[in-house]
């Protein structure tokens, strides 16, 4: 059990670690990329996310390649900048920060995108050989079943096992926790797979 006066001494490092994570996970790349692109608010295509998919809606494969690299980038940088100057635990905590940033940003009435790039980013971030499973196990799902939706619920739900076989019981909780915040955000999907009506990867609706 943590001791009570360590954790008040820390805990204004905390709080500055998820909000800098929370700043960072916070920028729409999605929305900023298609709008500078010309294609105007990505939140009137498609499913109305800002996400990658749905960019990949505008027809613009590197627009969409784009936002999937900086959407992840930015849960990287959280982890990787927090972690090198505030330690591992800071580092975590970065890392949520950035995850509700992108799934919650204040910029757009707290309406995100799902979290699926950013995930893999932190992932990446704090323990990259967990994040290269992830992105084979979500690349494998996706060849097979044509869903991207599909493809991050299988990867996201088997992380948190998948890190505590490699005994990371700190990073398998907090995967854990986004896991559950990112089936959460997908529940219209989950709700659309089982009537059969999800749209498959590259469809224009």
């Amino acid at each position: 059990m943590p001791d009570p006066i360590s954790w008040s001494l820390d805990l204004p490092y905390y709080l500055a670690a998820l909000a800098f994570g929370y700043l960072l996970g916070s920028i729409p790349f999605g929305l900023l990329f298609t709008k500078m692109a010309g294609h105007g608010d990505i939140r009137n295509i498609g499913s109305g996310n800002i996400g990658t998919t749905n960019v990949l809606r505008t027809g613009s494969k590197k627009l969409a390649a784009l936002t999937l690299l900086c959407d992840a980038l930015k849960g990287t940088a959280a982890v990787v900048l927090v972690s090198l100057y505030m330690g591992g635990e800071a580092a975590l905590i970065a890392g949520l920060g950035a995850f509700l940033g992108h799934l919650f940003p204040v910029w757009l009435k707290f309406k995100g995108g799902k979290g699926v790039a950013t995930y893999i980013g932190i992932l990446l971030g704090i323990f990259w050989p967990v994040g290269v499973i992830f992105i084979a196990i979500w690349i494998a799902t996706a060849y097979i079943t044509k869903f991207s939706s599909l493809s991050a619920l299988v990867a996201s739900l088997v992380t948190p096992f998948i890190l505590l076989a490699f005994d990371q019981w700190q990073i398998a909780q907090m995967m854990g926790l986004l896991s559950i915040l990112l089936w959460a955000k997908h529940h219209e999907n989950i709700a659309r797979l089982l009537k059969g009506k999800e749209s498959k990867i590259g469809s224009k609706g």
